[in-house]
Parts: structure tokens; sequence; C-alpha cells
């Protein structure tokens, strides 16, 4: 987050893109500094049925190249910092490639990628986090429920400085 914070000093305006769980608090956050923000809940997104298609072997998969034709469309080399949370963990693995591919070129050279990864393999229960930026160096987690159709708002939270 020291890195982020020294990114959020600038006099420019700076375009954003938040791919995770939307976060009211983080577009305010980015909008009251004068910056741009998109979001995007990809996660979300990737649940739609109309993505999902039989492979060479006939067993299903998600259409990587409808789910990008519907999503992360932005012109290249658009954004200044893009937050990618801990999305790759929790997408569908057929998608995880051809996104992360796409954000590469939807970013200014020079720009920032923020993503979280588990170091080990986290489970099906493990959670999945809506985060939001509460100050230049602070963040707050909210554990949600990834399984699609039924993702919740769970109580548990937490405040990390980082």
């Amino acid at each position: 987050m020291a890195e982020i914070a020294r990114v959020l000093k600038t006099e420019e305006t700076l375009c954003v893109l938040d791919i995770g769980a939307t976060s009211a608090s983080n577009i305010r956050f980015f909008t009251e500094r004068g910056h741009r923000i998109y979001s995007q809940d990809l996660l979300e997104a990737s649940t739609d049925p109309a993505l999902v298609m039989s492979n060479e072997q006939g067993l299903p998969t998600l259409d990587s190249k409808k789910f990008l034709e519907e999503n992360l469309a932005y012109p290249n080399t658009h954004f200044d910092l893009v937050f990618c949370w801990n999305l790759a963990d929790y997408m569908d693995e057929s998608l995880v490639k051809p996104v992360i591919g796409r954000l590469w070129s939807v970013m200014k050279p020079g720009a920032m990628l923020v993503a979280f990864f588990h170091t080990r393999e986290a489970g099906p229960d493990a959670p999945y986090y809506r985060y939001h930026i509460t100050g230049n160096d602070m963040l707050e987690m909210h554990a949600l429920n990834a399984k699609p159709g039924a993702r919740k708002d769970r109580s548990s939270h937490g405040n990390f400085t980082l």
C-alpha cells in the first residue's frame, strides 16, 4: 500500500480499474481525489450461464472469448492503476489467463497491478473478500461467499494497515 500511496500523491488525474466486488467506498475514495474509477465485478460476471460451452473433450468450460467481449472492453493503455485483489484465486481457471492478458493490454506502460494470491490451495470454503480502501495506507476487508448464486455478505471483516 505504501507504493500505492506514493502513486496517489500525484497531481495528475489517474485512471483506475477495480475488478473485484463493487465497493462504494473505493469509488468515493478515488473520485474525491479527482481520479476516474471504473468498477466491474468480474467474478459475478463470470457466473453468467450464457458463457458455458463444451470444450474439445465435451466437458463444460467457460467461453473466454465471449467473456472478454462482454467485459474489460476498454481501450489499450487506458489505466494507471488496476485492482485485481484476490480475483484470480476464485475465478474459473479457464478465464484467469485471458483476463490477465487483457489487463496487461488495457494498462498504461508503467501502470500498477495490485493482486493478492493464496500461497497454497485455499479450498472451496475460503472466503472471497470485498476490499475497501479507507486511507492511503489502510485497507478494510469484508468476507463474501464466493459460491456462484450464493454471494451474501458475511459478518466477518478486518482492518489492515499495509
